[in-house]
């Protein structure tokens, strides 16, 4: 069983198996329900069942009636055990001059549903209405009772090495003493399995819970190890792609860890901020490259962590340097001086300078990274993971040991 838009259930009544049946109708009767000619799902920016009630934020076309959908909608899903429809809309502002109609947080959707009235205002602002529910901050999450840090290893755009980094980090960490595990949250673009050799293995489910992949020691868990074949495209709206990131962190039986590190999609999307509402993370790692457009990219995802209150514990410049294999003869192809940059621009430790060499994707793409094949750029990452040890104590989280999975 692996229900990719499971959400959050605090109802003691329900079984895991009531659970999935819940979830997998909300997915279907969203995906199923048209306004105009498009399925809401696409209009969902956020999704969060509580037992017997449903949560939705909504982005909804301007000529839409969110009453109408809130009292249809209801009478799709009461049938499948959810009494109570929550549902704050954003709508586009009118054209300019014309006014805009604003509606409010929508009323619950209840049996008594024909008594409740919608309140709207009229409003000349051209900028949209924020949605009314409050995101969860950082400081509001509790630490994971087994894991003592998580780390996320991020970077504002692909193709700068930050999956070689992260895995080749884990392990690193792993070299120093530590008990890890590795989060795989590229939800489109699943490496894990593939980097660390374990790609046809896939996880045990124990009690409902997926029991992680040992793979070189790490407890690994990835997307990837849960497709049919490394073909397999992962061809999911953001909902459905968020929903998937949080049931593998939060209904897997993760060992005692000193550090879960995630790798991160590119970019500063949907996944990202769900993990910064929803996941307690004790700091950031920034992978960029010297190469300007890269260190552009850089620059958001450190405004994006400072924005959701998680700490940058450093970045890491990637593709620093490359020797010539024949003439020795060094150059700075992607240019110099990128991640002194990042770090001075926002007072954070400068990690390291990792090369541009042939012999570490050669490493990754053979499942043997190179902290595993202790070859000659092993040191460069155990340098980075000692650089994270020296500071991260200072951005732990308190533990709560009364908390129960």
């Amino acid at each position: 069983m692996f229900n990719f838009m499971k959400k959050k259930s605090t109802a003691k009544t329900e079984t895991p198996q009531q659970k999935a049946e819940i979830d997998s109708a909300v997915d279907k009767v969203l995906l199923g329900y048209e306004v105009g000619a498009n399925s809401i799902a696409t209009m969902v920016t956020g999704l969060e069942r509580d037992g017997d009630q449903l949560t939705l934020d909504l982005r909804l076309p301007q000529d839409s009636d969110p009453e109408t959908i809130q009292k249809e909608l209801g009478q799709m899903l009461r049938p499948h055990g959810v009494k109570t429809i929550h549902m704050n809309v954003r709508l586009p502002a009118a054209a300019k001059g014309a006014g805009a109609s604003l509606p409010k947080q929508m009323p619950k959707t209840t049996d008594a549903m024909a008594k409740q009235a919608q309140t709207t205002e009229a409003s000349n602002n051209d900028s949209e209405p924020p949605i009314t529910k409050t995101a969860p901050k950082q400081s509001s999450l509790a630490a994971h009772p087994r894991i003592r840090h998580i780390i996320v290893v991020a970077s504002g755009k692909g193709g700068v090495g930050k999956s070689t980094t992260t895995v080749n980090i884990a392990l690193a960490l792993q070299k120093l003493g530590n008990r890890v595990g590795v989060l795989d949250a590229d939800i489109y673009g699943p490496s894990m399995p593939t980097m660390l050799g374990v790609a046809e293995v896939k996880p045990e489910l124990e009690n409902e819970q997926f029991v992680p992949v040992n793979a070189h020691g790490l407890a690994m868990l990835s997307i990837g190890s849960l497709l049919d074949s490394e073909n397999t495209p992962v061809a999911w709206r953001g909902p459905k792609a968020t929903g998937a990131l949080m049931q593998l962190y939060n209904q897997t039986n993760w060992p005692q860890l000193d550090y879960l590190v995630i790798d991160m999609p590119p970019g500063t999307g949907d996944i990202q901020l769900t993990l910064a509402q929803r996941i307690p993370v004790t700091g950031a790692v920034v992978v960029t490259t010297p190469q300007h457009v890269a260190l552009m990219d850089a620059q958001k995802g450190v405004e994006m962590f400072n924005k959701t209150n998680i700490p940058v514990l450093g970045v890491v410049e990637n593709m620093a340097l490359h020797t010539c294999s024949n003439c020795n003869h060094t150059e700075a192809v992607f240019g110099t001086g990128g991640g002194e940059q990042i770090s001075e621009q926002y007072h954070v430790p400068l990690l390291g300078q990792l090369p541009l060499a042939s012999g570490i994707r050669a490493q990754v793409d053979k499942g043997e990274p190179s902290v595993l094949a202790d070859d000659d750029f092993a040191s460069y990452y155990v340098s980075i993971a000692e650089n994270i040890e020296t500071n991260i104590s200072k951005f732990a989280k308190p533990v709560d040991d009364k908390r129960i999975f």
